[in-house]
């Protein structure tokens, strides 16, 4: 308990019920007595402490030397953090740091009854911790009052301004008495912090902790090219792979959340979604089914998970790339909390990679190149993960040895080996087959159709089939949504097609000769995929000859003439007889090309118009 000499008595029993025992830089930094009254610009980032770190630093002003904070009235500490996920955890992290005083706490966040948050604060709360839109409201109606106010604490104040709260903070602040201590903490400190920290802060001390040091030492950063059409597969070959305690997968829109959760649950895990879309009860079920064990896999928006603390949670999925360093670092800080280690997998596009390594250089991380785990790789993992399970199995209990003399009395060892390897592979939803993009193709474009419409070759086979499709160019067909289809209704994967041509109304696509029976099985006698597409196999000599074009340059009109030559000498149309462009018998009007008259721009008449 030496490193908690400086903490207020309370506080310090508190921390050592715990199991506290030494102090995190940032709070050793706002424990010093030199501080005990000043305002603090402190710099930390997510996942030191920083709630345990404002929770000491407010002690002073609140208890002043006394062991309980008395009758509760008006706030005499206000917590303003971005999230309402956020301010729920802060105040439960507080009310067992200030438990020994007996403080009374309310919340004030969006999502909540109203009504309860105004009935708790008429009732008196020592400490009100909120989110900067509802404590404003509250204060505009008159149910919050600021009067007595002694510390307020702006949590991850960069995220808040990152938000847009800018305006809402400048309201609250105001509403508070000048005299007041002020304590920020950020991730980061960029421009609009410090303009923040001149307009509503007193001389305030800058406080650099481990802030300044490489950011997540604790993280391992990996960059995994991935193709778009095997993104979500990339994400299942994760999870299985690491089997994590639990698992975060960020998606940039609520739509792209909604897809990957159902996904992901038809494949058998239990994951919970976290977007702007939930109520404040949903959002807080599926938190609660996470710290459970309940549920092992998030998926989530930023702004959703922004400062969420879950327990073991082991590995951050990236899905699609985040926008920005700072929001790769957020994002990442979710994991590799408190010493522990985590890793943050970021999945890219091969057309993607520089921009990738821009954001991934301007975060200042060390990261790994390499590919999503392939099938193989998670069923060898599979393989150790049963292996180890085995060797650590204990001697049976008393229960359980007669049963096991049973079976082993009964059945054989290959037996019993087979039962308990399908048994285990029974409870795990079997990997996906994804593609491998070449490491060394940096900022490559992919497959591409060519100018001729012949896409590059994707595969090569000793034998293989072809096909003819009845779409084209005229159809609009593109490799992009045909190989997809393919593989839908054929069973197959991406590495049983080969090169595609594209022509006018048909193309033809290579198959490996292996599959093609059980791919034209698939698809059903009558032969047509989804779109109406209909599917002929072609024998040798066709597949060597491309299919006749036809012939477009005949004119729809009459038929007659074809080409610019023939139209040349038929000379330009003049229009019908007595038709709309005809030339009129008077001569009024000069007929253009096509006999269109072309007439003088109508003037305004001279005069005044009378009002009738």
């Amino acid at each position: 308990m030496q490193d908690f000499s400086g903490v207020a008595r309370p506080l310090a029993q508190a921390l050592e019920k715990r199991g506290y025992h030494k102090a995190t830089p940032v709070q050793r930094a706002v424990i010093d007595p030199a501080l005990t009254y000043s305002d603090l610009l402190v710099s930390a980032r997510t996942g030191s402490g920083k709630t345990v770190a404002f929770g000491i630093a407010a002690a002073p002003g609140l208890l002043e030397d006394k062991d309980h904070m008395g009758k509760a009235g008006a706030p005499l500490a206000l917590i303003i953090t971005p999230t309402r996920e956020l301010a729920l955890q802060v105040m439960a992290e507080l009310q067992w740091l200030y438990g020994e005083t007996g403080a009374k706490f309310a919340s004030c966040v969006g999502g909540m009854n109203v009504r309860t948050e105004r009935q708790a604060l008429q009732n008196g709360a020592h400490i009100v911790v909120g989110t900067p839109g509802r404590l404003r409201d509250h204060i505009s109606r008159k149910a919050l009052n600021l009067h007595q106010l002694k510390v307020a604490v702006l949590d991850e104040a960069d995220e808040m301004l990152d938000l847009g709260f800018r305006e809402d903070l400048e309201f609250i602040l105001a509403a508070a008495p000048q005299e007041r201590r002020t304590l920020m903490f950020s991730a980061t400190v960029p421009k609009g912090i410090e303009r923040l920290a001149q307009t509503f802060q007193r001389d305030a001390v800058r406080v650099q902790t481990d802030a300044e040091k490489p950011p997540h030492s604790d993280i391992e950063y990996r960059a995994l090219l991935t193709t778009p059409y095997d993104r979500e597969n990339a994400v299942t070959n994760l999870l299985r792979f690491h089997e994590a305690g639990v698992a975060l997968v960020f998606c940039n829109t609520r739509a792209a959340v909604a897809r990957l959760t159902a996904r992901l649950s038809n494949r058998g895990f239990n994951v919970v979604a976290l977007s702007g879309e939930l109520g404040q009860t949903e959002r807080n079920q599926a938190l609660q089914s996470l710290r459970d064990g309940r549920a092992r896999v998030c998926v989530a928006t930023d702004v959703a998970a922004r400062g969420i603390d879950l327990p073991n949670l082991e590995l951050v999925i990236h899905a699609e790339l985040p926008t920005s360093p700072d929001t790769l670092l957020h994002r990442s800080g979710r994991t590799g909390r408190a010493g522990r280690k985590g890793i943050s997998a970021l999945l890219v596009d091969p057309r993607g990679r520089p921009k990738a390594e821009r954001l991934l250089r301007f975060a200042k991380v060390k990261y790994i190149w390499g590919h999503a785990p392939s099938a193989d790789d998670v069923l060898r993992r599979d393989e150790q993960r049963m292996v180890a399970q085995v060797a650590e199995a204990d001697a049976p209990t008393v229960d359980e040895g007669g049963m096991v003399e049973q079976l082993v009395e009964t059945f054989t060892s290959a037996q019993l080996a087979t039962a308990f390897l399908r048994q285990w592979r029974q409870g795990n939803c079997a990997p996906e087959e994804i593609d491998v993009p070449p490491l060394e193709s940096r900022g490559a474009k992919g497959e591409r159709p060519t100018r001729d419409g012949e896409a590059k070759p994707r595969n090569e086979f000793e034998n293989s089939v072809w096909l003819s499709l009845s779409v084209g160019r005229k159809q609009r067909a593109e490799p992009r949504w045909l190989i997809p289809l393919l593989c839908k209704s054929g069973g197959i994967n991406k590495r049983s097609i080969g090169s595609i041509k594209m022509h006018t109304d048909e193309t033809r696509v290579e198959l490996d000769s292996k599959i093609a029976d059980a791919f034209l099985d698939r698809i059903g006698p009558d032969r047509v995929l989804e779109k109406s597409i209909r599917v002929k196999l072609l024998d040798s000599a066709a597949a060597k000859n491309p299919p006749q074009e036809r012939d477009h340059s005949k004119s729809k009109r009459d038929g007659k003439f074809k080409g610019k030559e023939d139209i040349k000498a038929r000379g330009k149309p003049q229009g019908k007889p007595g038709g709309r462009y005809a030339k009129k018998p008077d001569g009024k009007g000069k007929p253009g090309p096509g006999g269109k008259p072309r007439f003088k721009a109508k003037t305004k008449p001279k005069g005044k118009l009378e009002q009738g």
